[in-house]
């Protein structure tokens, strides 16, 4: 009965559910960033911190910290036994998860409305009283391991993201995955985690958001007294690494046990996720590969039968982005004519408007994602939390779609000319094992 519970709740959409999200936001005297976003019209509360720590914040001697730290810090703290996290927060009916990215960690719980200040506690035990010990490490060790092997090592195309950043970046950290190296974990001692630990989770490196059904008076003194009395730690320095230019078409190829059908991969090194142009790559991607009216997909797809699948992403970090093109070959189609195709209609983009019908759509398509992408307290909860975070802007979480809005024909093919070039890409054959 539990279990269909914590189903229901990720489920429940917002019933006032508004295009514009009312918050308010204040920092504790620590540093801690608060967001608050109070909806008395549904029965649940979310509590989330984010941190500002990602794989670009690590050793380059010790990738993975970050990820493997998300992990270590579910273990137990010194008010909850080891194990026991989990079961606590299933027990009063909730569900939580954690994930990390290149830029930062994100911890929730989503709970029953009157269970909020479990969440509370919770978090704040994460952060002030961790249990960090040598059984814990161990543990985690092989949780990672096994992780690793099975969305990495062991899946079709488990590799392609590892091979695209260390093709596009040399310089920044964003050049190794979340997952890192087994190896580095493997060497990392005991006292380089409680470093770990004491250099980025601290209050003044986090954002803490409670969404969902509370009283504001209750709630201010309720995360004053959990996080109040943690102390700030000392300012985190941030990443400030800049890339050279690509200067020149670059190509690759790995070998990937894992597939029988090779795939070709274009990518692109874009700029920060702040960026306008970030957002105008993201109708790009739309427009090229957008559902089976796309451009790409009507024409390798559909009309000329030579791609099983092709599909244009926008990446878009911190500090730098990514934008890939992929594509997998039907029959004996080689991947050079698979490029070939693909660089007409970025050609096309770059000399061509789109025309007004195709930005019609576009403009819709937003539109839906953005609603959409604010339709559940779990999302908006999110959503504060980068925007603060990544952003510097709680209030885009109102406003990105004002952003869409005013792109221009005129942008989509400035910013196509001004990144999706020969000179500022990398050619990536994806390829099954060579047979003996």
């Amino acid at each position: 009965m539990k279990k269909i519970f914590v189903l229901i709740l990720t489920l429940i959409p917002l019933s006032s559910f508004s295009q514009n999200v009312d918050f308010e936001e204040y920092d504790l005297e620590n540093g801690m960033h608060v967001i608050l976003h109070q909806d008395n019209t549904v029965p649940i509360a979310i509590t989330s911190i984010m941190y500002h720590v990602g794989a670009k914040d690590e050793d380059p001697k010790r990738t993975g910290f970050a990820h493997f730290f998300e992990h270590l810090l579910f273990e137990g703290t010194k008010n909850i036994p080891r194990g026991e996290m989990d079961k606590i927060i299933e027990r009063n009916g909730g569900s939580y998860n954690a994930n990390t990215t290149q830029d930062r960690t994100y911890y929730y719980e989503l709970l029953p409305s009157n269970k909020l200040e479990l969440g509370l506690w919770i978090e704040s035990e994460r952060l002030l009283h961790p249990v960090i010990n040598q059984i814990g490490v161990d543990t985690q060790n092989e949780v990672v391991k096994e992780e690793k092997r099975l969305r990495v090592d062991n899946t079709p195309y488990g590799q392609l993201l590892e091979q695209i950043v260390q093709g596009l970046f040399v310089k920044h950290p964003y050049r190794w995955t979340t997952i890192g190296s087994m190896d580095h974990l493997d060497a990392a001692t005991l006292e380089e985690f409680l470093e770990f630990k004491e250099k980025f989770y601290v209050p003044n490196n986090a954002v803490l958001v409670v969404a969902g059904n509370f009283e504001m008076d209750d709630i201010k003194r309720k995360i004053k007294d959990y996080f109040g009395p943690i102390p700030r730690g000392n300012d985190v320095p941030r990443v400030n690494i800049k890339e050279d230019p690509l200067n020149g078409e670059q190509k690759r190829s790995f070998n990937d046990p894992n597939i029988q059908i090779p795939m070709g991969l274009v990518s692109y090194r874009t700029p920060s996720m702040k960026d306008r142009d970030a957002y105008i790559l993201d109708m790009i991607s739309s427009i090229l590969s957008g559902g089976k009216s796309s451009r790409l997909y009507k024409k390798m797809v559909d009309d000329k039968k030579i791609s099983l699948q092709v599909q244009a992403v926008n990446l878009s970090l911190e500090d730098y982005g990514a934008y890939v093109i992929l594509s997998l070959p039907v029959g004996d189609n080689k991947l050079p004519t698979l490029y070939d195709n693909i660089d007409e209609e970025i050609e096309k983009l770059k000399s061509e408007l789109i025309s007004e019908r195709e930005y019609e759509k576009l403009q819709n398509i937003f539109e839906n994602n953005f609603v959409n992408s604010n339709s559940s307290m779990a999302g908006i909860a999110n959503s504060l939390a980068r925007n603060y975070m990544l952003y510097g802007d709680t209030d885009l979480i109102n406003t990105t779609i004002n952003i869409y809005k005013s792109i221009t024909r005129e942008e989509i093919r400035e910013v196509a000319n001004k990144y999706l070039n020969k000179d500022n890409r990398v050619l990536i054959d994806y390829l099954p094992e060579r047979s003996e």
